[in-house]
């Protein structure tokens, strides 16, 4: 089936569990994200500038180092 596209600008809803955006919820407070919307903006905004989304592209060793230390500055790990 074929998605009818979007406008840039265009807001759309993305459903998740309840559960799920509870524990974002969680995850983000004390980060410098005002909201979970704008967490899960940022996610998808970042995975889909890599242009990549396919089960055989496996991420290089400096992709995984930037994503650690991203996860590390926003307090994850």
């Amino acid at each position: 089936m074929r998605r009818k596209k979007k406008k840039p600008n265009e807001k759309v809803t993305i459903k998740i569990p309840g559960a799920v955006y509870n524990k974002i919820a969680e995850i983000i407070e004390g980060t410098g994200f005002s909201s979970v919307t704008e967490f899960i903006v940022f996610v998808m905004r970042t995975i889909a500038s890599s242009g990549k989304i396919k089960g055989e592209d496996k991420l290089t060793e400096e992709e995984i180092r930037k994503v650690k230390e991203r996860l590390r500055r926003l307090g994850y790990i």
